[in-house]
């Protein structure tokens, strides 16, 4: 059975709100002439006239007054607002996976996170196929396996309801061996220079996919033509753009310049996978990934200084433009392929531990669907992994409660940073010129004392996990991978 969907799409409710207002604006003129003749009209009775007056009034203002549909149009959060959840379909059902993201689209907001990221959706390659949804071989179109069109304009407009942005996995740098450009357009791909055939994309072993060649225009504007149709027809709010240190920055700068323009009045956030400063300097992206505090991380929790993570986070943002963010993370797609949150950094305990020395010294959380239950096996994204969505609510409830704080204290996501030397508790600061926080992450798995900073010191505080008071001293002991997250 075929079901017509006649909502109108997201994007478009403005114009919708904008043509309302014009049509009782047309229809006040008729109105006037109505009543006036009323009021010419001696067989009207007078008492009528004092009953119609006040109608009249209202219709005229209610014509003139802007319409709520306009005022309720999503809009994206600003970049440093943002909290992330990417959702990998083939985690959450084996067919239809786009409408079955969609029933648990409240779980997922009830997070905190703001902003959708969802991982390529398109045709997959068959010639040379892995079954990964990294290769593609239809920009315009959606893959059987995980829905249609509908089901996904059905989610983007469900995310904007529920005051969620979305963005979509863009894979730029190559395409399948069957995307109808290799026949039609054989330019347009990387040839080996001796042998004149098209060639994956080097030095990487990706035998699966061709290299596109960015020296020719024309595939450039198909690219990003093709980019134009999900933020104009679908209405998505932007893209994280697979491998983008593999693709030059003038292309980025070109396609988001014109991404933008097409978007209108609308936001949208551009996310480079990568961590070149011309992600920013040129290409114009809003974030890229913060690669190297993640490799920190992992080094810290296996028994390096926890002042490599101080290093890592200053190594990342002295260099950084005003306004741009770094994303990140204790997982994503292609870790999860490895190890989980909660093996990677010992158990459970490590893993959230893990989470606050993330999130907490610069912003850009993104949360990996999955770790929010704990799931402890290794997820291989080029086949479909059953999650059980119900396990370890307790789980699911700590991340609730630190992506709320997140999201209520700006002082804690973007707030100024200072640090405190100490080899196995990561100690900063947060303030605002408002607020003050204080965090401490055990980064062991054994019981650390910490030296508290002078100026709390026999200040009273408040444990934001908890809503207890604390009375601080000059050093406190943490137990295996606790974290406290302080209010002055």
């Amino acid at each position: 059975m075929v079901v017509c969907d006649v909502r109108m799409p997201e994007h478009r409710i403005q114009t919708f709100a904008q043509n309302r207002v014009q049509f009782l604006y047309f229809f006040k003129f008729p109105l006037s002439f109505f009543f006036l003749f009323l009021c010419r009209n001696h067989h009207v009775n007078i008492f009528m006239k004092k009953f119609l007056l006040p109608i009249f009034i209202l219709a005229i203002a209610i014509s003139c007054e802007p319409s709520k549909e306009r005022a309720s149009v999503f809009e994206m959060p600003a970049v440093a607002d943002i909290a992330m959840y990417q959702v990998n379909p083939r985690v959450f059902a084996a067919e239809n996976s786009l409408n079955a993201v969609a029933s648990r689209i409240d779980s997922i907001r009830d997070l905190g996170v703001n902003v959708m990221w969802v991982m390529p959706i398109y045709p997959i390659g068959i010639e040379k196929g892995k079954n990964s949804p990294y290769c593609i071989r239809d920009y315009k179109a959606i893959a059987p396996e995980f829905g249609t069109i509908d089901d996904f304009k059905n989610l983007a407009n469900t995310c904007h309801e529920k005051g969620m942005g979305i963005i979509l996995d863009w894979v730029a740098n190559h395409t399948a061996w069957d995307h109808p450009w290799v026949k039609e357009h054989p330019d347009w791909y990387t040839h080996d220079e001796k042998a004149d055939t098209i060639i994956h994309p080097r030095p990487w072993e990706w035998y699966d996919v061709a290299d596109l060649n960015y020296d020719n225009e024309e595939m450039r504007k198909a690219m990003i033509d093709a980019m134009k149709f999900w933020i104009v027809e679908v209405g998505i709010d932007g893209f994280r753009c697979d491998v983008a240190d593999g693709v030059p920055a003038d292309f980025w700068k070109d396609a988001i310049d014109q991404l933008r323009a097409a978007a209108g009045n609308r936001k949208i956030v551009m996310l480079a996978e990568g961590k070149r400063s011309d992600n920013f300097t040129i290409g114009g992206f809003d974030m890229n990934y913060g690669w190297d505090y993640k490799d920190s991380l992992v080094k810290v929790f296996d028994g390096a200084p926890a002042s490599y993570l101080i290093a890592a986070d200053k190594a990342e943002y002295d260099s950084l433009p005003a306004g741009k963010v770094k994303l990140r993370f204790t997982t994503n797609h292609d870790h999860a392929t490895e190890k989980e949150p909660c093996v990677q950094f010992t158990n459970d305990r490590g893993a959230m531990a893990a989470y606050v020395a993330c999130i907490f010294p610069h912003g850009g959380a993104l949360i990996y669907g999955s770790q929010e239950v704990g799931f402890p096996e290794p997820i291989n994204f080029f086949k479909y992994v059953p999650i059980d969505w119900s396990a370890k609510p307790e789980i699911y409830q700590e991340y609730k409660k630190l992506i709320g704080l997140y999201n209520e204290h700006p002082a804690l996501r973007k707030g100024e940073l200072t640090t405190y030397a100490d080899p196995d508790v990561l100690v900063f600061e947060k303030t605002d010129g408002k607020e003050r926080f204080l965090v401490l992450v055990n980064v062991r798995n054994e019981e650390k004392k910490a030296q508290i900073p002078e100026k709390w010191v026999g200040h009273g505080a408040k444990d934001k996990m908890t809503d207890k008071d604390v009375n601080l001293e000059k050093a406190m002991v943490l137990s295996p991978f606790q974290y406290l997250i302080l209010e002055y």
